[in-house]
């Protein structure tokens, strides 16, 4: 259901059981002892210092030159060996361009 779509006297009415739901709310609050508004405390922003920025980018520098040197070592000690290129001997390519051009000319005919 969207806002706009109420008339006025529906909006009215909506504004009136909000009230009544808030006056609730702030009686239960007040029998329940708990304090007077619903509405927690805003949260302050926690800022760095310069210092700990410091600390934190020198260590995942580090992080990352540790992690740079262990793969060149692990390429260096294991240098892996390329898998020789598979080649298609002339008869598989001869054979297999018959079927192609077989294919497309069946699916060509299909067509008109």
């Amino acid at each position: 259901m969207n806002i706009y779509d109420l008339s006025v006297t529906q909006l009215k009415r909506a504004a009136v059981i909000k009230e009544g739901i808030e006056k609730l709310n702030k009686e239960l609050r007040g029998i329940l002892g708990a304090p007077g508004s619903s509405r927690a405390a805003p949260k302050k922003n926690q800022t760095m210092s310069a210092s700990t920025k410091k600390k934190i980018a020198a260590t995942q520098k580090a992080r990352w030159a540790n992690l740079r040197r262990a793969k060149s070592a692990a390429r260096l000690a294991n240098p892996t060996v390329k898998a020789k290129k598979k080649t298609m001997s002339p008869a598989a390519k001869a054979k297999l361009s018959a079927k192609l051009k077989a294919y497309w000319a069946a699916k060509k005919a299909g067509k008109k």
